[in-house]
């Protein structure tokens, strides 16, 4: 007795096994993302020393114009972009903590806490560094464009040096602290909470969040840091040029 079998195409047995996602986070997000690390990482290790003096510069300049974009991005942007939306999480944390408070002061008769919506929490804390670290960048580049042309007189460039400093020390926490809860989210949710930046998607049916990814804008955005950078380049001075500055500085001095 003959039996007939049917093949499955090879790519129709991958997409019935590939598990559904839907985007979440547009191109552009996630473009500005990884250049606003680059430059802070790149900035922070660069800071000390009058070598790269002028890479530290140009990475600052660059994080000034990173944030630019992503607060026009964030208001003429589309929805799940908008910076509104951190600012509603940030608006529930009042009422996050008087949850809190409810169920570690105020047990009911039974002597049963009431529930307490962590997820809410871990969210809650992330949008708070997200907002601090995009508050955090005007300081930090103003105070340095003020020590970079040596604003006023010598104790207030002293001053805003300090002020530099610490802003970019606070930063830096800010950013680990941003770090760990990421981690922290993974653990607790068995899935690695940073793989959507890299790729836009979540797994799970269901609508995109991210309706359309934009990816002409974020080329657009990655070819306008580069060109910015490739003009610092060419503008930068020579090796003799840097060298006779230092030099004339030092007789001033």
């Amino acid at each position: 007795m003959n039996i007939a079998t049917t093949s499955v195409p090879a790519a129709d047995r991958l997409d019935q096994a590939a598990p559904p996602t839907r985007r979440v986070i547009d191109a552009p997000t996630r473009v500005f993302h990884w250049l606003f690390a680059l430059c802070f990482v790149g900035a922070y290790l660069t800071a000390d020393g009058e070598r790269l003096r002028l890479l530290h510069v140009v990475l600052g300049y660059t994080l000034a114009g990173l944030l630019a974009f992503r607060v026009l991005y964030g208001v003429l942007g589309p929805r799940q972009a908008r910076l509104s939306t951190l600012w509603n999480k940030l608006g529930n944390a009042p009422f996050w903590l008087r949850s809190v408070k409810a169920a570690w002061f105020e047990r009911p008769a039974q002597g049963r806490p009431k529930a307490v919506n962590w997820r809410q929490g871990q969210n809650l804390a992330m949008a708070t560094a997200v907002v601090a670290m995009l508050l955090l960048v005007l300081p930090l580049t103003l105070s340095g464009y003020a020590v970079f042309h040596e604003w006023g007189g010598d104790w207030l460039i002293e001053l805003l040096e300090e002020v530099h400093e610490a802003v970019g020390e606070l930063f830096l926490w800010v950013v680990l602290l941003h770090l760990g809860l990421i981690l922290l989210m993974s653990l607790l949710r068995r899935k690695n909470q940073a793989l959507p930046m890299l790729t836009g998607r979540v797994e799970g049916a269901g609508p995109d969040l991210a309706k359309r990814n934009h990816r002409w804008l974020a080329l657009l955005l990655l070819v306008g840091v580069l060109s910015y950078w490739g003009w610092e380049w060419t503008q930068a001075p020579t090796p003799t040029a840097a060298s006779a500055t230092v030099e004339e500085q030092s007789e001033r001095d």
